[in-house]
């Protein structure tokens, strides 16, 4: 039996996973406002087609907890969902780290097409994938992985956890139609041993479509999946998910559900106590003497309309066009400062993972984007002019179940890339608003206060971020400026596709060598290797560009 517990021994102590997560704050009831999109919003099921439909489990049975191995080495827990309403069925298992408190889905499927066409079919057989028997970790009793076997023209998109070394019943479990499936890959690590522990190891991951986009069909089942280490000889099997044939955007909300999503969830926003350049409108940074340059003509810029109509519209980024600060000195120095008094966010909402979530992209604008900060060991050294330029978006993005109007995860951009943080590790104010911190100077969003490291162990950019006065309450002041499904008139500006300010070029040798100077021996060359790596946004080699210009307006987040 290996290394488990029995009822004999010491009870185990508590694990995070014991309780679940609630909201602070109760959900409201949901009421479309009557546009032919919205009606289907948190009404708990969702047509996929093809006489296949969905429903959202998240009461679960729990089958067998490993106590070892994972993130944190706490485990992880392997999970039945329970309560299916009549008519639907498993499609399979739930997995969930130890560390955190019980928080996830999985779907359920169930045939509403006509007969001899079913979404749905029993497996004929199972494979066994792995079991704890031989393994050495602490455990409540054993556990064994099962693979359904599909039927010819059926696929498992799911696998099945039992506490029993005997085979499954196939009614435990259904596969789906190949044609209402899609590829999927692995996406956050769950659970799993190293060789030490577990000679036939694999590793657990949650899983998401291949195929992803605010168009993609591709849906999530909340199922997890087992591979093998990646050093295994054996190929990884292919993985499948679900497909969305009917219409992605059936079951998003309506502008009146948006609105009161976003006074639930919608971010309150810290800025460093010693931020200088804060975020102001796009409104009020026009209206302050921002220009438009003209390649063709550069001695005459032209001042832009507080609304961006006098912006060329569509087209590439193609240098021929830019944005820049006024000549004025003291114009200049207020823009770049920003206002936070006039500050707003900019809404935009697509469907994503095949329309059974919402995402709320909130575009923050700062006028000006400060200088960096290296830590180099323990030396601070400032980049004066490295990592400024003029027109800075920043995003945070709020993914929100179409099931059941619950906040999932929240997206924090930082620096061309960024990371998803799911609910029960955000921090929240007023209820259930999300708690977000901007980092000094550079304003990358982070889900919690303190620093984080750019770059390599001992040498990299200080993204610092604290609790202060400065705050932006995002659910105050905020305009819905893109939701393509719902055909929302966009403002001028949004469709401005060239850069928000001019290409720069920084003295990157005079940085590096007076730097060197500070620094002993050890740390100079390293130091020098890290600012040449820097990324193009940080070096300045070319302004950035608005909102819609990212490769997330229309895809997912990295």
């Amino acid at each position: 039996m290996g290394n488990c517990f029995s009822s004999s021994s010491t009870p185990p102590k508590p694990l995070p996973i014991d309780s679940k997560f609630s909201f602070r704050s109760p959900l409201p009831a949901w009421h479309s406002d009557g546009a032919s999109n919205g009606g289907g919003f948190a009404s708990g099921a969702i047509d996929l087609g093809g006489g296949l439909e969905v429903r959202l489990i998240s009461s679960f049975n729990r089958i067998w907890t490993a106590r070892e191995g994972g993130p944190e080495n706490l485990g992880a827990t392997f999970f039945e969902p329970s309560s299916l309403p009549e008519g639907f069925f498993v499609l399979g298992y739930f997995c969930q780290t130890n560390s955190k408190p019980l928080f996830g889905f999985v779907l359920a499927g169930k045939n509403s097409g006509s007969a001899g066409e079913e979404a749905l079919q029993k497996p004929v057989d199972y494979t066994l994938v792995w079991s704890s028997e031989s393994s050495k970790i602490k455990r409540d009793g054993n556990g064994y992985i099962w693979l359904p076997t599909p039927p010819a023209g059926y696929r498992a998109v799911g696998y099945i956890v039992t506490d029993s070394p005997e085979k499954p019943s196939v009614d435990k479990i259904r596969c789906v139609r190949s044609d209402l499936t899609e590829e999927c890959e692995k996406e956050t690590w769950i659970w799993g041993l190293t060789k030490s522990i577990d000679e036939n190891r694999f590793n657990v991951y949650s899983s998401r479509p291949k195929n992803r986009g605010s168009t993609a069909t591709g849906v999530s089942t909340g199922a997890f999946v087992a591979l093998p280490p990646a050093e295994a000889s054996l190929p990884p099997p292919p993985l499948f998910c679900l497909r969305n044939s009917n219409s992605v955007s059936a079951a998003m909300p309506d502008l009146n559900q948006i609105d009161h999503l976003f006074q639930i969830y919608s971010p309150i926003i810290y800025f460093h106590p010693k931020e200088k350049y804060l975020p102001s409108s796009v409104e009020w940074f026009f209206s302050g003497g921002a220009l438009l340059h003209d390649k063709s003509d550069e001695s005459k810029p032209v001042p832009i309309e507080p609304d961006g109509s006098n912006l060329p519209q569509g087209g590439d980024n193609d240098g021929q066009f830019w944005l820049d600060l006024p000549a004025d000195e003291e114009a200049k120095e207020k823009l770049k400062n920003g206002d936070l008094q006039t500050s707003k966010v900019y809404l935009h909402v697509k469907p994503m993972i095949g329309g059974i979530f919402t995402d709320i992209g909130i575009w923050i604008f700062f006028p000006f984007n400060g200088p960096a900060t290296v830590k180099v060991g323990l030396i601070d050294i400032p980049l004066r002019k490295i990592g400024e330029h003029i027109g800075d978006w920043e995003h945070i993005t709020l993914r929100i179940s179409n099931f059941t109007g619950e906040l999932w995860r929240v997206y924090f951009a930082q620096h061309s890339k960024g990371e998803w943080v799911d609910a029960p590790s955000l921090e929240f104010e007023k209820g259930s608003k999300v708690v977000a911190y901007s980092s000094l100077n550079g304003h990358a969003s982070y889900p919690k206060e303190g620093l984080v490291l750019q770059g390599l162990s001992e040498i990299g950019i200080r993204n610092e971020t604290a609790k202060s006065g400065l705050m932006l309450d995002a659910g105050e002041k905020y305009t819905v400026v893109a939701a393509e499904y719902l055909a929302v008139a966009e403002p001028p500006w949004l469709n401005y596709t060239r850069e928000w300010g001019p290409r720069i070029e920084y003295p990157i040798t005079e940085e590096i060598e007076r730097a060197e100077r500070l620094l002993p021996g050890r740390l100079k060359e390293g130091f020098k290797g890290f600012v040449k790596k820097l990324p193009n946004e940080i070096l300045g080699e070319e302004g950035p560009t608005g909102p819609k210009m990212k490769d997330t307006w229309k895809g997912d987040e990295r």
